[in-house]
């Protein structure tokens, strides 16, 4: 289903999701595919413990995340960003960023792992390249 342009979407803070809504959600867009949605188990932790979540809706269809882990005042890991394929390129992605922005303090900056196939995007939304970002995933096993 492609998205019509005279919809009214409705950004939120403070939106309870349920994980099979979160899970639904991440299957329509393409962060899917990088996140477990095979385990509702993490996805209930992901949710419960962001400290801030901007959501999108068109009516009580969920399109649109912006999952953050912050202090809100030094730095802030944008951890999900993601619109629902249908409704992508109508500026929801960039205005979750700049409501998550309203929402921390004036000096904090925001980073992020790009996707794969989004990492051409954020240039364009003001985000500048730093090639020094590193990773330790959390299944490796133990010494």
């Amino acid at each position: 289903m492609l998205a019509e342009r005279h919809l009214t979407i409705n950004y939120r803070d403070d939106a309870n999701i349920s994980v099979e809504a979160a899970i639904d959600f991440y299957q329509r867009s393409t962060l899917g595919e990088r996140r477990p949605v095979d385990r509702p188990d993490i996805i209930v932790g992901m949710l419960k413990h962001a400290d801030l979540m901007i959501t999108a809706w068109v009516g009580d269809r969920l399109v649109g995340i912006a999952r953050t882990l912050t202090d809100f005042s030094y730095v802030a890991y944008l951890a999900d960003l993601a619109v629902d394929a249908g409704f992508q390129r109508q500026g929801i992605g960039k205005r979750l960023i700049r409501e998550t922005k309203q929402r921390l303090g004036r000096e904090c900056m925001i980073v992020l792992l790009a996707a794969p196939m989004a990492n051409d995007y954020y240039a364009k939304v003001g985000f500048i390249h730093n090639p020094r970002a590193w990773m330790l995933k959390g299944d490796l096993p133990e010494d």
